[in-house]
């Protein structure tokens, strides 16, 4: 800090102690004699050549690996450096939008040396020296690619198996619940007959369904774990279809009983209407569910077997995202027509026909990609195509 003395011998500084319109980190204003100098300095500087020393570590070995490990001509291995060094170079631009506009310089400068840390170990590994991978390796990988595109056609199901706890019991909360006089069943507890549905269905399928399926077909087990997928699928989208004319009746009874404009109303149309979708939903559980986790659990490799178990309830779980972004681009793009708050305002019919679609378009793509499925015999299947 620069300081002057006076007519009286007495020492001043020349510049304020503090600057004015300047705070730190924490949001504090900025003192000179406490803030800043070569102790913040140095951590610049160290951040800065550790930096560059990954930055030109990485450039000027980067044509050698890619000639070298990686087996490219080096015509193509100089277009990717002179590709990766323009990205590097004009990544900035984003960075410095991000800081000045959102994140702020530290918070920036924190964030990217974060990402250098976290992919430096990968680096590391790219260079080690790795077995060549066996046969069997290689099959084990192809045999996890056969099952992407059933896994991929089974996401129409899983929407609908989101609807349960969702627009089904909206649904159920408008209409006439009373069981008894005095008594009225929660919306939320109408979900009981999707497990009367299974806990019913499971016995029926076991000691009638498989033994006629088994007479027909010639097969052990009455009908294939993908036969079994696809008869799921099916009935999910015969579920949508019922819940779609359901609804259409709900809103029919809505404006023939002037209760359009009244969101809290009571429609005059009991809620048993609802049981069919509800054990339809229960029937498509059975079929779908139990052969996925048979499917995947028997076609994965051996050393698998765990991630085969997962893969099923993944479906569910990309399934939720799928419904939600769904009905957050269809809420956007339709001006509350369909969500409305009031639901004997809203089309939900509209949604559950969208739904029944989707799962007859997935039903088809899953009957094209399972016409050409191969069972991995060898990885403990007893069935066969």
């Amino acid at each position: 800090m620069a300081i002057t003395p006076t007519a009286d011998g007495a020492e001043v500084t020349l510049l304020q102690d503090t600057v004015d319109g300047s705070v730190d980190f924490k949001g504090r204003p900025v003192s000179r004699s406490c803030s800043g100098g070569w102790r913040s300095a140095a951590f610049i500087i160290a951040v800065e050549v550790s930096e560059r020393f990954a930055y030109y570590g990485i450039s000027s070995n980067l044509i050698t690996y890619l000639t070298g490990q990686l087996g490219q001509s080096t015509a193509t291995a100089a277009e990717n450096v002179n590709a990766w060094s323009g990205t590097a170079t004009l990544l900035p631009l984003l960075g410095a939008f991000v800081a000045d506009a959102y994140l702020g310089r530290y918070r920036t400068i924190i964030a990217a040396s974060l990402i250098y840390i976290l992919v430096s170990p990968f680096l590391y590994c790219c260079g080690e020296a790795r077995k060549q991978c066996s046969i069997q390796d290689v099959e084990d990988a192809k045999a996890l690619l056969r099952l992407i595109p059933i896994w991929t056609t089974c996401l129409g199901y899983a929407i609908m198996f989101a609807q349960a706890s969702t627009f089904f019991t909206k649904q159920g909360a408008t209409m006439d619940r009373t069981v008894f006089p005095g008594f009225e069943i929660p919306a939320a507890s109408l979900q009981f007959f999707i497990g009367i549905s299974i806990i019913i269905f499971i016995p029926i399928y076991d000691r009638f369904f498989v033994p006629a399926a088994r007479a027909l077909t010639r097969q052990p087990s009455g009908i294939t774990m993908l036969q079994r997928i696809g008869t799921g699928l099916f009935l999910s989208a015969i579920c949508m279809v019922v819940a779609a004319l359901v609804e259409m009746k709900r809103l029919k009874t809505a404006l023939e009983y002037g209760l359009v404009d009244n969101p809290n109303a009571t429609v005059p149309m009991s809620v048993w209407w609802m049981v069919p979708q509800y054990l339809i939903f229960g029937l498509a559980d059975v079929f779908t569910i139990v052969g996925m986790q048979e499917f995947f659990y028997d076609q994965v490799p051996n050393e698998l077997k765990s991630m085969g178990l997962s893969f099923y309830l993944s479906v569910i779980g990309v399934g939720s995202f799928l419904s939600s972004l769904l009905v957050s681009v269809i809420d956007k793009l339709s001006g509350d027509t369909w969500f409305s708050s009031n639901l004997n305002q809203a089309h939900l019919d509209y949604f559950y026909w969208l739904l029944a679609g989707l799962n007859m378009v997935g039903l088809a793509a899953f009957a094209y990609f399972s016409r050409s499925y191969v069972y991995n015999m060898g990885m403990g299947s007893s069935s066969s195509n």
